[in-house]
């Protein structure tokens, strides 16, 4: 059974920085691609960022944050991580972490098999 944990996620002010975590069990994500996908009450998952598996030398982001955040893999610690810098009000969402159970990077939700339950971040003015 595989399991996805989301943290660090939270309250920061308009142009502060967090950095979420994302760490799996149940199997070994080195060589799997890694997405990071936020969700709004009343709106669609948006792809947010994604890293291929192994060395995780191929990223891919959304116009919205790229610039801002950067994603990142540590296989040592089975964990994926999104730092998130430059915040902004409309950067207030639900972060989910997901697996995908390939190497590539994939920008649709549908191409992720494995979902976390998410961690809040708000930003405020």
């Amino acid at each position: 059974q595989v399991a996805l944990v989301e943290s660090g996620g939270g309250l920061v002010q308009d142009g502060g920085s967090l950095r979420l975590s994302c760490t799996a069990s149940g199997r070994s994500i080195s060589n799997l691609g890694m997405g990071w996908f936020r969700q709004s009450p009343g709106k669609e998952r948006e792809f947010v960022a994604a890293i291929n598996g192994g060395s995780g030398g191929n990223t891919d982001y959304s116009d919205a944050v790229k610039g801002r955040f950067t994603i990142s893999r540590e296989n040592e610690k089975n964990t994926v991580y999104l730092q998130m810098n430059s915040l902004k009000l409309e950067d207030t969402a639900a972060y989910l972490c997901a697996l995908r159970l390939d190497y590539g990077v994939g920008l649709r939700p549908s191409s992720y098999t494995y979902w976390g339950q998410g961690t809040q971040v708000i930003v405020s003015s």
